[in-house]
């Protein structure tokens, strides 16, 4: 059975999670009007929601990265 999701994969689900820590983090930084809440944070969501995620998900393991593997 060939796998599909690589080492990269999971690099990129774990940048994803990174992402949306440090967006949450900053969306409820008090005050609540400041430039980190009103502008960085929903930039760092939609980047990770939006780039991120789809990318990991979509990239599938490279045919290197299957064949070490099989140990073809």
């Amino acid at each position: 059975m060939k796998p599909f999701f690589g080492k990269k994969n999971y690099w990129g689900v774990g940048l994803g999670i990174l992402l949306l820590v440090v967006g949450f983090f900053l969306l409820g930084s008090k005050p609540a009007n400041n430039m980190a809440a009103l502008n960085v944070a929903p930039f760092v969501l939609l980047f990770a929601y939006l780039v991120v995620f789809p990318w990991s998900l979509w990239k599938g393991a490279d045919k290197e990265e299957r064949n070490s593997r099989e140990g073809v």
